[in-house]
């Protein structure tokens, strides 16, 4: 498996920033960036392949424009490569591991049909909270169980936990996703935020949330994974 830096000095000198900010519901939402959205691209042909981003608000598009979030990012560089992709984007900005427990099957239900894959990105508001990491990986497993359970293939996005909250909790924070995508065969990218945070061109204001260029940045290195588990499912 194919891994990238965590950038945990980063994270660290962030850590007082990510604190107040966090990705909480109640936080006023920042100026939309300027970056235009990506122009539209014409559905291929071929089955549809129905993926459902199931996140926080990295994947619900905090802060960006209409149609600048990841999924968004990720289906149109699905369909200009020839995948027939429509993804749902039930990201909600606030949710932590367990308030997305309580939630997946509940909007599991509600889809048109099955999907094809899910997308599951949880975890950042856990470690701004300091959530017990033992808390973290009982939630993502639950929701890993009940995927299995329904037959749905799995892409996990992971998190870092920042070293000054110590090593103990760190080693067992960053270890849920590695562990959950070897035990589930999931796929696995190991920091959503990878090779964005940190860097101001990529992030908007609060250093917390990728900015519409930041979001690309991160759906060119996703999209392959997400390409490699559909068609795989074929």
């Amino acid at each position: 498996m194919k891994r990238y830096a965590a950038g945990a000095a980063i994270v660290q000198a962030l850590l007082p920033g990510l604190l107040l900010a966090g990705c909480d519901r109640t936080a006023p939402s920042p100026a939309p960036t300027a970056t235009p959205t990506e122009a539209a691209v014409t559905r291929p042909a071929g089955p549809e392949r129905l993926v459902l981003a199931f996140g926080d608000s990295l994947y619900a598009g905090y802060g960006l424009d209409r149609g600048q979030s990841l999924p968004d990012a990720i289906q149109t560089r699905l369909r200009r490569d020839g995948i027939n992709a429509t993804i749902v984007n039930a990201g909600v900005s606030g949710d932590t591991s367990a308030a997305g427990r309580q939630r997946l099957g509940f909007v599991l239900d509600n889809l048109p049909r099955k999907p094809d894959l899910v997308l599951l990105g949880l975890g950042g508001n856990d470690v701004l909270r300091q959530i017990p990491a033992a808390e973290t990986r009982a939630n993502m497993t639950a929701m890993l169980d009940e995927l299995r359970k329904r037959g749905v293939p799995v892409m996990l996005t992971g998190m870092k936990a920042p070293p000054n909250l110590g090593a103990d909790y760190v080693a067992a924070f960053d270890g849920i996703w590695p562990d959950l995508a070897k035990r589930d065969r999931a796929g696995l990218y190991p920091f959503i935020l990878d090779g964005v945070i940190g860097n101001p061109g990529l992030m908007q204001a609060d250093r917390v949330h990728p900015n519409a260029a930041g979001v690309n940045r991160i759906a060119d290195r996703v999209t392959p994974l997400v390409a490699e588990r559909l068609t795989a499912a074929e």
